[in-house]
């Protein structure tokens, strides 16, 4: 029995690669089940995402051959085109790999939280599939709790290591509660989409999306519960704005000094307006930051957070690898486990044979007459030397044989005293 992991990542492969590898969402259940049927491989579960694609397999061996020429021959490619980023690993450092990726440790943005949702829906495809059984089962269930401890026990995902990220930050830094504010978000890119997505967890009470093309703008406002403008109604809007992040591709500003302040005189009151310019060139005038109640961060502040983010996370790193390494020993000591059950089986089923071979010739006894007292007494001496026989004559033949390891390990599994201490 073995534990194999099987991919290759971002870290091991160019984008060339790994896209020729992905499997699509409607194709894993028949590439599962495919997989599993192979000889010799007893549980299958694929993970597949822009940054990796991993099998993680139960065998009945550490022969990864088998489950790397399916690979390669599912996507019709040769051995030789993807042997050179494949990487390997076999049992507790199978283990291990699955709890670092759970956790976000081998992730391209180091704990980021996306992968653990990926993982889990890669848990649920195989199990619809067929194709988890026990083992794995127990494996990604472990490798789940093991992640929520991580992300409960240490800062991992708490500090701000992407520009969206600290945006948000720097917002709730400055409104207590995001529930009664406004967002203002320019642009529809990824960036901003990731602002909007970082905003809408943390509760921010409405948002409103502008865009040079309208339609862009509503698609996102759909994803997010917002309301969508397109950009010649900024002026308008500005007003009712507590936040601006703002995130376009034009060459000139977007928001001028003059802009700002008329949405200030404007029934603000002295609120506070922070604006984040992520973009480059810059959408806001520099010259906003000096305008009362203004707070104007660019990229170049968020840069200064994202490093100090960076190095809590890498300090939370260090804890979760000391968290993971105790958690693959404890894993793998119930793997271990698993061989002795066949053992602990067969030892009681034996045990439940002879007692009820003798507890049938107590019964004949007390039914032909004999004294009760003295079936009790024959029942338990009869029961006490079929049981002891086997391992009395084992450790006597050790003795002869000078194999003291075998009554050490007599002595630890019956409870006894060495007596020669």
């Amino acid at each position: 029995m073995a534990l194999l992991a099987i991919g290759i990542n971002h870290k091991t492969a160019p984008v060339r690669i790994r896209e020729r590898v992905a499997f699509a969402p409607q194709e894993l259940p028949r590439a599962l089940r495919e997989l599993a049927a192979r000889p010799g491989v007893e549980e299958a579960a694929i993970l597949s995402t822009c940054n990796r694609t991993e099998i993680l397999c139960h065998a009945e061996d550490e022969d990864a051959d088998r489950v790397v020429d399916w690979f390669v021959r599912y996507h019709g490619l040769e051995r030789r085109e993807l042997e050179p980023y494949v990487y390997y690993h076999p049992n507790q450092f199978a283990v291990r790999h699955l709890l670092r990726v759970a956790a976000g440790l081998d992730s391209l943005i180091l704990g980021e939280p996306q992968i653990l949702g990926q993982m889990k829906e890669a848990y649920l495809t195989a199990l619809k599939a067929g194709t988890v059984g026990s083992l794995l089962g127990r494996l990604f269930q472990h490798a789940f709790a093991v992640a929520k401890q991580i992300r409960t026990d240490t800062a991992i995902g708490s500090s701000p290591v992407s520009v969206a990220f600290a945006a948000v930050s720097l917002a709730k830094q400055i409104f207590s509660s995001l529930s009664r504010h406004t967002a203002l978000m320019i642009g529809a890119g990824e960036t901003i989409e990731l602002a909007a997505r970082h905003l809408k967890e943390n509760g921010i009470g409405r948002m409103i999306i502008a865009n040079r093309t309208l339609e862009r703008a509503e698609a996102l406002a759909r994803e997010f519960g917002a309301e969508a403008i397109g950009l010649g109604d900024i002026a308008e809007r500005l007003v009712e704005a507590d936040i601006v992040i703002s995130s376009t591709a034009s060459q000139l500003p977007i928001l001028g000094k003059g802009t700002v302040e008329r949405a200030l005189r404007r029934h603000r009151r002295h609120r506070p307006l922070l604006m984040v310019d992520i973009a480059v060139p810059r959408d806001i005038e520099p010259e906003a930051a000096e305008l009362e109640d203004v707070y104007l961060y660019t990229v170049d502040d968020l840069e200064e957070i994202i490093q100090e983010g960076l190095r809590t996370r890498q300090e939370a790193a260090k804890q979760a690898e000391q968290i993971i390494e105790r958690q693959v020993g404890r894993f793998m000591g119930w793997l271990r486990s698993l061989d002795a059950v066949a053992t602990i089986r067969a030892y009681r089923e034996g045990a439940e044979r002879v007692r009820d071979q003798e507890v049938a010739k107590a019964r004949r006894m007390l039914a032909a007459g004999r004294d009760p007292n003295e079936v009790v007494f024959l029942l338990a001496r009869a029961l006490t030397n079929k049981l002891l026989h086997a391992p009395t004559v084992a450790m006597r033949q050790a003795g002869f044989e000078g194999r003291g390891e075998v009554l050490e390990v007599a002595r630890e599994l019956f409870d006894l005293k060495d007596p020669h201490a």
